[in-house]
């Protein structure tokens, strides 16, 4: 049986949109005259060199490139020097703004040949804004999936630094810590003034839509179901189950990672008349977030979507590394964060031996163990996990709780639903099977940050009360069971499983709604009051329900009507 699984899901809408470098020189020369300022404001990630050959028909008087009016290299690391730290994956979250990355004088020298130039100006680069109020703003974005693919080809430099032949995960801290922070902080104040906007994710054929068609786009989005774009990656570890279930790329030698919402770092598409435009999903949480997350969840968490789904797929494959994530106080303290990476594992599918590794084993000598594990990182010692961690047999559809400070890991053959809180690559690995990465080096561990993070009253019979399939019945009608699976009373996410043959009806109670079909072929999401469009769904895709819904309906459709479907379904406690 072919896949169901829809890899490419867009908001469709009609509007404003043109394909090319042709189509787009010529609207730009029907709307730039002589004595225009043009400004090109945009992410890292592009191709200057697309760029500069394509907008020559536009026959610019003076063109600047705005890394030509940055400080030296040499000042931009001294800059950001507090925020990357020594550590090889871990800096504290820059509160830098992008203004500082301008050379005063050289600004001050480019303003003055600005207003001395007779003709057609044309300003390139992030911060173009900055330079002057242009007459006409393109601002060209740039997904972060498709920016870290770059990364690894080595096509991208850092902000105001040449680092794009740095170690990957050298330049996805920069990333990470400072430049994308940089850099969304300053698009979060151009949103009302951008006329166009820029897709060039494929390179040359760029396409572009006008203001007009991007918030029609938003409002649309935040006022129906949507789905953001799926992306894959293998792992050390990774399986085989995703490959075969979502019909992805043969070829790879496993995917280990599938991230079905994560709105920092997945696309958005707007199918415009036919046409597919792709932009950052963030982009839809920075201009309508208290109509997508609700008003209590944007007063707590501000522009942060802060529910997060990812596959982890171990099937055929090996157990992920024995790990342990940071507490709030300890990410507030060393990394800058407002909140920590909370999280669960609903199963979605286990095969035969399928198990998990959470908490630690009745009265464990905490200093034996940590000197086991400094041993087993620094010489051929191998590391007994099963002396110190329960080890779970696990089957489809067990929920296991993970807050902060637990030890934990999927083993081999199971396929994870990940539901946590949004931050990323907080994890402090402990363990990591004496393998190497997929890169034949070995991957960092963070011992001595896992012991300051630790709980170490999470003993067996506590794993067993308060973090192993916690599940009661809410409530039931004729088809229909919804349960309160979890998450910890730590942990601000609710998590509620419905298990149904038949109409179910949910209120958004003031908070964005994340879910996943766990299990059956298909279902569809309506509107009691037709106030949005359908849409359907298949097994293992999630979706997102804006707050603004309020109230819709999921019923079994097409194959699976009549039949039961379970969804497990996410949301903010408010």
């Amino acid at each position: 049986m072919s896949s169901t699984y829809k890899k490419k899901p867009a908001v469709s809408l009609s509007g404003f949109i043109i394909q090319g470098w042709d189509a787009i020189i010529d609207q730009l020369q029907q709307i730039v005259h002589s004595q225009s300022i043009l400004a090109l404001d945009c992410y890292i990630g592009l191709s200057d060199e697309e760029i500069r050959r394509n907008i020559s028909p536009l026959n610019a008087s003076l063109i600047i490139a705005t890394k030509d009016l940055f400080i030296s290299e040499s000042a931009s690391i001294a800059l950001t020097d507090r925020f990357m730290t020594e550590d090889i994956l871990f800096g504290y979250n820059s509160n830098i703004s992008l203004i500082e990355y301008f050379d005063v004088a050289k600004l001050e020298a480019a303003r003055t040949k600005l207003r001395e130039c007779d003709g057609t100006i044309i300003i390139i680069g992030p911060g173009a804004q900055l330079v002057t109020q242009p007459d006409v703003l393109i601002y060209a974005d740039m997904p972060r999936w498709e920016l870290q693919l770059r990364m690894r080809k080595q096509m991208v430099n850092g902000l105001g630094v040449d680092n794009c032949k740095e170690a990957f995960s050298l330049q996805y801290k920069r990333g990470l810590f400072n430049d994308w922070r940089v850099l969304d902080k300053h698009k979060r104040t151009l949103y009302q003034e951008v006329d166009f906007w820029l897709d060039t994710v494929v390179a040359n054929h760029p396409k572009m839509i006008d203001k007009s068609t991007f918030w029609r786009g938003m409002d649309k989005a935040a006022s129906s179901p949507f789905r953001v774009v799926p992306f894959f990656d293998p792992a050390p570890w990774g399986g085989q189950w995703m490959k075969k279930e979502f019909d992805l790329e043969q070829s790879k030698i496993n995917y280990g990672w599938g991230f079905d919402c994560v709105p920092e770092e997945n696309s958005l598409l707007l199918e415009v008349d036919d046409v597919v435009f792709e932009m950052p999903a963030v982009n839809l949480i920075n201009t309508r977030s208290k109509q997508v997350l609700g008003a209590p969840v944007e007063a707590r968490f501000g522009k942060d979507f802060p529910i997060r789904f990812d596959f982890l797929d171990t099937v055929a494959g090996g157990n992920l590394s024995l790990q342990v994530h940071p507490t709030t106080q300890y990410a507030r303290d060393h990394f800058g964060l407002h909140y920590t990476q909370d999280e669960s594992y609903y199963i979605m599918e286990a095969k035969e031996d399928a198990h998990v590794y959470l908490g630690l084993k009745p009265d464990v000598d905490r200093h034996r163990m940590i000197a086991e594990l400094n041993q087993a990182q620094h010489s051929d010692f191998v590391f007994d996990a099963d002396k110190y961690v329960n080890k779970i047999p696990t089957k489809k559809h067990d929920h296991f709780l993970i807050p902060a400070g637990t030890i934990h890991c999927s083993g081999t053959n199971t396929v994870v639903l990940e539901i946590s809180s949004t931050p990323n690559l907080f994890t402090f690995k402990l363990w990591d099977w004496n393998r190497l990465g997929l890169d034949n080096k070995p991957r960092p561990i963070n011992v001595q940050r896992g012991e300051q993070v630790m709980n170490w009253n999470c003993d067996t019979e506590y794993t067993k009360s308060q973090l192993v399939n916690t599940v009661e019945v809410l409530a039931s009608g004729d088809g229909w069971i919804e349960e309160r699976t979890g998450l910890h009373k730590s942990e601000f996410i609710e998590t509620r499983r419905h298990i149904f043959s038949t109409t179910v009806t949910h209120y958004a109670e003031d908070s964005v709604h994340v879910l996943n079909l766990v299990d059956g072929d298909e279902i569809i999401i309506e509107s009691p009051s037709n106030a949005f469009e359908s849409m359907i769904i298949h097994y293992a895709e999630t979706f997102i329900i804006p707050a603004s819904l309020g109230c819709y309906t999921i019923r079994p459709h097409g194959i699976s009507e009549g039949k039961q479907c379970v969804t497990i379904k996410a949301s903010v406690r408010v």
